[in-house]
């Protein structure tokens, strides 16, 4: 299975202390607003299968892609095509390609740690018909600090 080894690790809890990669080129550029998928990018009369039309409309209200330049739009179009082809084809074929290509936005859990991308969850997004009180698993915060006592 490719891939580029086990998810980066703490930094508080890492044995080597190396400083964080820094870029050393910045570039400034304006954001650009996600649009429709293109009809010119599959074969003449072919339409958008619709698990990707929900794929794309993911992609577009995700706030990882809140500010992406356009040529980071492009390459999420080509990896539509692709995705339209795994639906359409249903065989694992392009599945490599699609999750190589996806894990440089950070589609996963995975890439996303790799890419030391951290989410947090607005206060309005909690589901507030859940008591944490009536819970019968035990947080692991205080199951570690038990743990550390």
């Amino acid at each position: 299975m490719a891939g580029r080894g086990p998810a980066p690790k703490d930094p508080a809890k890492r044995r080597r202390r190396n400083a964080d990669p820094i870029a050393s080129n910045t570039i400034q550029v304006a954001p650009t607003e996600p649009m429709e998928l293109p009809g010119d990018l599959l074969p003449d009369g072919e339409v958008w299968h619709p698990a990707t039309l929900r794929w794309w409309q993911r992609w577009c209200e995700s706030p990882l892609t809140d500010n992406l330049p356009a040529v980071d739009w492009s390459e999420l179009e080509a990896c539509a095509v692709l995705h339209h082809e795994y639906m359409r084809k249903r065989t694992f074929t392009l599945a490599s390609e699609l999750r190589l290509r996806m894990a440089k936005f950070g589609a996963t859990p995975e890439d996303r740690a790799r890419l030391r991308i951290q989410l947090d969850l607005l206060d309005g997004d909690e589901d507030s018909s859940i008591d944490p009180g009536s819970a019968t698993v035990t947080a692991i915060a205080s199951r570690r600090a038990r743990l550390a006592e």
